[in-house]
């Protein structure tokens, strides 16, 4: 992997494509600091306490913690990613979408213009709710009830509408920002964006890790006595880094593990010369969807609960406050869909993707067959055959990468451990936290502070899978990239 980018950085076209890149990435991460007005920097920090274990503590995972901050960046490319998916499936839907994205370059360039303008109505409406939610949380500078009418009856109907605006122009500059990437850059440019944002994330949860490690054994050093947590918190600190480790090699695996299906072609005579005779094969990538099902799966799944957040609140509603309880993260229904939503996506990615009637037709084209299938007909359903069983195991892959973490962390919370843990911290802190001026809430903080990066690893199959499928995505796309460049290398 290193080998090739210093390659790449030895080529100057391509240098060029990873330094822009590179601007586009600062320019990105400054952006989702930049505050918006009205936003009140004292009370932004309790919100990611406050949501921790929600779907909106995953948003703002994937946002690089912008949407915990209410910075300018805060919807990151979550409405246009919810676009991409509900465009992909009106293109088969309606048939005037699917004949113009079979029209080639010039219907690909029609189909993302209505993608721009899905996304914008989508910033739009989701900035509205998002507006009103932060102004429920009482993280602005204005104190109002969180209703439109409210707001307006109250003189701060222009704050608002501008903080609107803000979040909505923020949005549709990040969508601008990825299509950049894509145009002049090294392409996957919402990858790139979600592969930043999760690395973002990543020095806190480090931080977690470490303050849930060393907070027993520094109580018992001041107590001068060995005591079971300072045991057990530190092994199982190490233990989820051996997990994480494990897991990490094994997605790589599993990433680069393919099927290939033996391809032999006949001998052809072309004027003097013959031709063929060769044995080659069809790769299929275990993986082949990649890391698209789990963000088009968590883009769903979201949407319920992100929804019963914007309209429940003041947290009165039954039916809202009973529909962000089923969505939970920590519920059974929630990982039961998630799970149900990444088998189905593997699939319709696929089902989009790789057209086995046109792979089939181009083996018989150039002469080729596979042994003990005849051409035509059974080769085609052969090779969808073999790319259902395919596709089957990589989705069970990306079910167990994705789900076990969630499992685990819902077990945990359902059995009180979590509030167990955290009450142990809060003895610890109140013996290490001399500075505050009340022991018992800054213990508390400082417990719910390591529990809430501790509980970040929920998410972390997810993430652990978009890191790693991004990172050899792009660096495949390099590799394919210096080949077209070194001709000489090429043709020996």
């Amino acid at each position: 992997m290193f080998q090739t980018l210093k390659n790449a950085w030895k080529t100057p076209e391509l240098k060029t494509k990873l330094l822009f890149t590179l601007v586009i990435v600062i320019l990105y991460r400054l952006g989702a600091n930049i505050p918006i007005p009205w936003v009140n920097p004292e009370t932004v920090s309790s919100f990611a306490t406050q949501t921790s274990g929600t779907v909106l503590e995953y948003l703002s995972l994937l946002s690089g913690g912008a949407m915990s901050q209410a910075t300018l960046f805060a919807l990151s490319v979550s409405p246009y990613i919810t676009a991409s998916i509900v465009m992909q499936l009106l293109t088969i839907a309606i048939p005037k979408l699917e004949e113009l994205s079979k029209n080639g370059e010039e219907g690909k360039k029609k189909i993302n213009a209505i993608t721009r303008l899905v996304t914008v109505g989508l910033a739009l409406v989701t900035s509205f709710g998002y507006t009103t939610m932060i102004i429920s949380y009482g993280m602005t500078t204005f104190n109002v009830t969180a209703n439109p009418v409210s707001i307006f009856k109250a003189g701060y109907g222009l704050q608002f509408l501008t903080m609107i605006a803000c979040y909505c122009a923020g949005a549709a500059l990040v969508m601008w920002l990825a299509e950049k990437i894509n145009e002049k850059g090294i392409g996957n440019g919402i990858s790139i964006i979600l592969f930043v944002n999760i690395l973002a994330g990543l020095p806190s949860t480090i931080n977690a890790l470490w303050k849930f490690a060393s907070m027993p054994v520094k109580a018992a050093m001041n107590a001068g006595k060995v005591t079971f947590a300072s045991i057990a918190f530190p092994i199982i600190a190490l233990l989820i880094v051996a997990i994480l480790a494990a897991a990490t090699y094994f997605c790589v695996w599993f990433t680069n593990s393919e099927r290939r299906i033996p391809v032999k072609y006949a001998k052809r005579v072309v004027g003097r010369k013959m031709y063929g005779g060769q044995s080659s094969n069809l790769p299929l990538k275990l993986n082949m969807s990649g890391v698209m099902p789990i963000i088009f799966a968590n883009a769903i799944v979201t949407i319920p609960a992100t929804i019963a957040a914007f309209a429940n609140r003041d947290g009165k509603s039954a039916f809202w406050n009973g529909v962000t309880n089923i969505f939970n993260v920590n519920k059974p229904l929630y990982i039961v869909i998630n799970i149900g939503l990444l088998i189905a996506f593997a699939f319709f990615y696929i089902m989009i993707s790789f057209n086995p009637v046109e792979v089939a037709n181009n083996i018989q084209n150039n002469g080729g067959a596979i042994p003990g299938r005849k051409p035509g007909r059974p080769t085609r359903e052969y090779i969808q055959k073999v790319l259902n069983r395919v596709t089957f195991i990589g989705a069970i892959f990306l079910c167990i990468i994705a789900g076990v973490p969630m499992i685990v962390n819902a077990i945990i919370s359902i059995g009180g451990i979590k509030d167990s843990i955290v009450g142990a911290l809060h003895g610890m802190s109140a013996d290490l936290v001399h500075m505050y001026n009340d022991a018992g809430i800054g213990a508390y903080l400082e417990g719910n502070t390591v529990m809430s990066g501790i509980s970040s690893l929920a998410f972390s199959g997810s993430s652990l899978l978009i890191v790693i499928g991004v990172a050899l995505e792009t660096i495949r796309e390099l590799e394919a990239q210096l080949t077209m460049r070194n001709y000489k290398g090429f043709l020996d």
